[in-house]
């Protein structure tokens, strides 16, 4: 039988919807990446979030992104790999010290938005991203995009590559993701995503939006909270998934 790592990101979406939205999700998947402050959240929510998680025995991220809330992450801002290194240490240990409290242990590191995508193509920040992971942990695993910079960078400094194809987002012929400013970046039908998510676990291939047919390697698939229905999307992979006897299990 075939298995799969589902992630989400949680610890975006502020007050009582973000919570209810959140306890919803964690029923469908198998590991979240917890905002650390940066581009959303706090260590409140960071805790309130784990506190929710560990009893349902889901592997916990951190997601770290620029400290640019007004644009979500989203926007590269400029800065020195040694302050991407320390940018990205001083947030992941926010989470690990909530995790460890509670009596987990954090799994894996996520980069968030625009940090993840310019690691995805920039050898040098990947690097600083990976080895502010390995110093924290070794044991850490690195959940980067697929066949991309970052990947290659946990596997450099030691750290295990999660290698990520996401759910609901439309890819370009090189294997990168459509911009969130294109038309056709975010997919909406719940169906439709769970269909193709099944085709990805099967077979590794994405269509991209091209009709290239690429062949991307698969750990984990993600789901954004914060796309319109996640909770609809979610529900309808774990049903597909059900059906053509994929289980949704974290990475070990």
């Amino acid at each position: 039988m075939l298995s799969i790592d589902l992630n989400c990101d949680l610890g975006e979406i502020v007050g009582s919807e973000g919570e209810t939205l959140e306890a919803q999700l964690m029923r469908h998947v198998s590991s979240i990446n917890v905002a650390c402050g940066g581009h959303a959240g706090d260590a409140d929510r960071v805790r309130n979030v784990v506190a929710r998680a560990l009893p349902l025995n889901l592997a916990i991220g951190a997601h770290p992104g620029y400290v640019d809330r007004v644009n979500f992450g989203r926007n590269v801002v400029p800065m020195s790999l040694p302050e991407i290194y320390d940018l990205v240490s001083q947030q992941i240990q926010v989470v690990t010290q909530i995790v460890k409290e509670l009596g987990g242990r954090l799994q894996h590191v996520k980069p968030h938005g625009a940090l993840y995508n310019l690691a995805a193509t920039s050898p040098e920040t990947a690097h600083a991203i990976a080895a502010a992971v390995h110093a924290l942990d070794p044991q850490c695993q690195l959940v980067g995009l697929s066949g991309s910079c970052l990947t290659a960078a946990a596997v450099t400094v030691g750290l295990r590559a999660v290698h990520e194809v996401f759910a609901d987002r439309n890819y370009l012929a090189d294997g990168s993701l459509v911009p969130r400013s294109q038309p056709h970046a975010v997919l909406h039908n719940a169906p439709q995503i769970a269909a193709r998510a099944a085709v990805i676990v099967e077979t590794g291939v994405v269509v991209a939006v091209d009709g290239t047919r690429l062949t991307l390697k698969c750990d984990s698939l993600c789901i954004h909270s914060d796309t319109p229905h996640a909770v609809v999307i979610a529900a309808e992979m774990q049903r597909v998934f059900g059906e053509r006897q994929i289980t949704i299990r974290a990475i070990a």
